[in-house]
């Protein structure tokens, strides 16, 4: 059985863009449901946590500086084959080489400025969801 619960956050570019109400809607018109969701500012100790598989890479710092510079929108999403979905929604990491319509072509400006993360496998989600949210703090529709 596929996972049906993955997770999202919109990057602070995008919040302060004021696009994370469209993206918003991007998804759950493709008939994600939000089963969890908060606006929170992530510290830099809490982006190296939870970005902890790239740690040592050449983008890890970039990457963690831009994460903790602003408001994100963080959200657990539900719908059948949810990773694999949502991944097909937000298209490729690089918003240049994006498929017309996804997330990332519509709203990203770079690499790392894509508007949105999404989880990459059914392990990563589940770690993901349970590092921003209890299964208590997460409403299932099924």
């Amino acid at each position: 059985m596929r996972q049906n619960q993955t997770l999202i956050i919109i990057k602070p570019h995008a919040v302060y863009e004021n696009k994370a109400g469209a993206i918003l809607s991007m998804i759950c018109d493709a008939g994600f449901r939000i089963s969890a969701m908060k606006m929170l500012k992530l510290t830099r100790e809490h982006t190296e946590e939870f970005y902890v598989e790239h740690k040592g890479k050449y983008f890890f710092g970039p990457l963690v500086d831009m994460m903790s510079s602003g408001p994100v929108i963080v959200a657990v999403l539900e719908k059948d084959n949810a990773v694999a979905e949502l991944r097909r929604l937000v298209g490729n990491t690089d918003p240049e080489e994006a498929a017309s319509g996804t997330v990332r072509k519509l709203y990203g400006n770079s690499m790392r400025e894509n508007a949105i993360h999404a989880s990459d496998g059914e392990d990563n989600a589940t770690r993901e969801c349970t590092f921003f949210f209890s299964i208590t703090d997460r409403f299932s529709f099924r």
